[in-house]
């Protein structure tokens, strides 16, 4: 592995071992561990008794036969026993450290709206939905299995290497007219067959990290493509856009089989190599101990106890052989995690230079408010505005002028520019974007939304029939998704819905009425009057029809801004 792996992996290890429930991760560990060294022990005993039976059967020793086989069924009892209590505790441990991990890694995508800055300020990060569930479930399992395997493994080949040393005695091999002795060459010669063999599992099967890297990424594309067709399902259906989807899901899909028959043959090759050492691995012990069985150095037990220590070692230093797969898996998801991580790091530090601040008197105030894009292109510039409480104020300006990132910064979720915004101190605000937001859930949750605690039923249905939903009264506990049932005028009137529920005291509104027709549009903005006669509304829209809604009027043009008042009719 590469030095960045190593540290990848070091990064995302550690943080569970130290945090706040350390010592009960730290003794189930200890316990896991502690079975499966028990379980070793029970091996090499009855490793030993491969000897004394086999021995026994060659000397028709029938009186010793019965206590031999009772006296393997207790070892074996008892090898069955804490082998399944290993898997046991071991995997309540993996579902401990998954909870933790996405728990930290849900904290950090939500904190400081992290997961609103990747998708905006960071487009090359992909699919954060499978990283937190499907890439920390792999990383902690494949992390455990082949974390106590390795111990295990450490621990049989310290116990058989030296069953299999004092098995193997010594021979004399003659190298010209020198004689050199090897003690244990049977031990020397099984590390030397798995050095050789883990080397060439790793020429051959090294490609096999990056293909899993790009297999995951291209299968959560596909799964992405889907899943947007089915949230866009109306506008798609309204264009007829049924044949470029399916051009679009046959490309990612492309992806998706084209890597896979890559996969597929890396797979073929390092099956052939894995299968074929595997075979072999079970004649070469016969040839090892060959010379000194059929020299009457060594009986049928010894042999079969030769057989089985060579078999324990060779499992042991073939570990990685064995495992490639799941290390290149484990690398290739450590490589998604490292990566997943060290965005949200980028985006939580992004630098906001503009200063918000609680102001002591009731105006939103902005004071040499400037706003770029992330390259550095300007949008506005020197703003400096005082909106007193109760200011109905209309934003106006050409696409791309800057009035919803001039929200975006009122809101605190827009890091670029500078300069200050003072917030009437603790007076409540509440955004509305073009297309609300409906959290999945009942439809009582929807319209508390972002409150977790209801209003009474009855001002529920008085609100809904103030904006024209009364007919949904009666279905405030059916759970659903929302947003897929109603359209998008009832979404943006529940959205109206939902403001006077919670009644804050300055309401931002990003075209939150594009989906309604006009009488129903100034219907809302009268209800707001009347509910909410001292909140202050801020508009963004292009409709001449907002102009008799709002007293004064914003315009964005050109990095400069122009604020009058609105003149109406007596």
């Amino acid at each position: 592995m590469k030095f960045p792996l190593v540290r990848g992996f070091w990064q995302l290890f550690k943080g569970y071992w130290n945090a706040s429930e350390k010592w009960k991760a730290r003794g189930l560990l200890f316990s896991v561990i502690a079975l499966n060294l028990i379980m070793v022990y029970l091996l090499v005993r009855i490793n030993d008794w491969y000897r004394i039976f086999y021995d026994a059967l060659q000397a028709y020793n029938w009186s010793s036969f019965w206590p031999l086989i009772g006296e393997f069924t207790g070892l074996a009892f008892i090898y069955i026993f804490i082998a399944v209590y290993a898997v046991y505790l071991r995997q309540m441990l993996t579902i401990r450290w998954r909870t933790w991990m996405t728990e930290q890694y849900l904290a950090r995508w939500m904190r400081g709206q992290v997961y609103y800055r990747l998708q905006v300020l960071r487009t090359d990060t992909d699919n954060p939905d499978q990283r937190i569930s499907e890439d920390i479930n792999q990383f902690v399992s494949l992390t455990l299995t082949l974390l106590v395997g390795v111990l295990k493994e450490l621990t049989t080949l310290g116990a058989f290497a030296v069953v299999l040393w004092n098995l193997s005695g010594a021979v004399t091999v003659p190298i010209g007219s020198t004689e050199f002795t090897i003690y244990g060459y049977m031990f020397w010669l099984s590390l030397l067959y798995s050095g050789i063999g883990t080397y060439f599992v790793h020429v051959v099967g090294r490609k096999l990290i990056r293909l899993n890297f790009d297999q995951q990424r291209y299968e959560a594309d596909f799964r992405f493509s889907m899943m947007r067709v089915r949230e866009n399902s109306e506008s798609i259906a309204f264009y007829c856009g049924e044949s470029a989807e399916t051009i679009g899901f046959k490309e990612r899909f492309a992806n998706v089989i084209k890597n896979y028959w890559g996969l597929m043959r890396r797979t073929k090759l390092l099956n052939f190599y894995i299968n074929g050492y595997s075979q072999l691995a079970i004649i070469f012990p016969l040839i090892m101990a060959a010379p000194r069985y059929y020299a009457g150095e060594m009986a049928l037990g010894g042999l079969m106890q030769t057989l089985s220590a060579f078999g324990r070692v060779q499992d042991a230093l073939s570990f990685f052989v064995g495992s490639y797969g799941s290390i290149a898996e484990l690398a290739a998801v450590i490589q998604r995690l490292s990566g997943f991580t060290e965005h949200m790091e980028e985006s939580a530090q992004v630098k906001n230079d503009i200063v918000r601040m609680e102001s002591t008197n009731d105006a939103l105030t902005l004071q040499d408010l400037t706003l770029v894009l992330p390259n550095g292109s300007p949008l506005l510039s020197q703003c400096t505005l005082t909106l007193p409480r109760g200011s109905h104020v209309l934003v106006t300006g050409a696409s791309g002028a800057g009035k919803s990132t001039l929200l975006r910064a009122l809101a605190g979720i827009w890091p670029y520019g500078s300069g200050t915004i003072g917030l009437p101190q603790g007076a409540s605000r509440l955004f509305l974007p073009q297309r609300p937001y409906l959290v999945l859930g009942s439809l009582r949750r929807a319209l508390s939304y972002p409150r977790t605690a209801a209003a009474p039923d009855a001002e529920i249905a008085r609100i809904l029939k103030l904006v024209g939903l009364e007919h949904f009264a009666a279905r405030l506990d059916d759970t659903d998704d929302w947003s897929r049932i109603l359209s998008l005028g009832e979404q943006q009137r529940l959205a109206f819905a939902r403001i006077l529920l919670i009644r804050p005291d300055w309401i931002f509104l990003d075209e939150a009425t594009s989906a309604l027709d006009e009488p129903r549009e100034r219907a809302l903005y009268e209800r707001l009057h009347q509910e909410l006669p001292n909140a202050s509304i801020i508009s963004v829209g292009h409709r001449s029809t907002l102009f008799a809604l709002h007293d004064t009027e914003l315009h964005l043009k050109d990095q400069s801004y122009t604020y009058q008042e609105i003149p109406h009719e007596s």
